[in-house]
């Protein structure tokens, strides 16, 4: 979620930080954490290998294709997501673009507006649905689901 950074990097992991009233025009590469509250105008991409993570807070943007093992959304994505680990797409969070993930965590609210990718965390591969329609429950719909049910995209 939002707040587990120290609990997924530790104390001693490097942030960097895209302040609200700063627009960066260029890709960025980088490691550790990345906080956008800004613009990024390019493309963002984590250090092979590396554990990293980039946090889009909800004021933020990006205009540009963001590969990372973990990402948080709760701002406006315009481009392809690649996430290796754990996507969180935020209640405020809206990609306009393509995602490719292993793990979903989508909140009630939340937008993709593009197709989503499985990827096989095992093997690397991609497997996408041959069947475009994705099943709407209780949660997605904006209402939480029944005890016991779990809000789920069908594909």
């Amino acid at each position: 979620m939002l707040g587990n950074k120290k609990s997924r990097f530790g104390a001693g992991a490097n942030t960097t930080l895209v302040a609200r009233e700063t627009t960066v025009v260029g890709d960025i590469h980088f490691s550790g954490s990345l906080d956008i509250e800004g613009v990024v105008q390019g493309n963002i991409l984590a250090e092979e290998g590396k554990d990293a993570l980039v946090r889009i807070i909800d004021k933020g943007r990006v205009q540009g294709e963001i590969r990372a093992p973990s990402v948080v959304v709760n701002g406006v994505v315009e481009g392809d997501v690649f996430s290796s680990k754990h996507l969180e797409l935020a209640a405020k969070g809206c990609v306009h673009g393509n995602v490719h993930y292993t793990l979903l965590e989508m909140a009630a609210g939340s937008e993709v507006n593009g197709s989503l990718t499985h990827i096989n965390s095992g093997e690397g591969k991609r497997e996408k649905s041959q069947d475009p329609t994705v099943e709407v429950t209780e949660a997605s719909a904006g209402k939480q689901p029944a005890p016991g049910k779990a809000a789920s995209v069908k594909s």
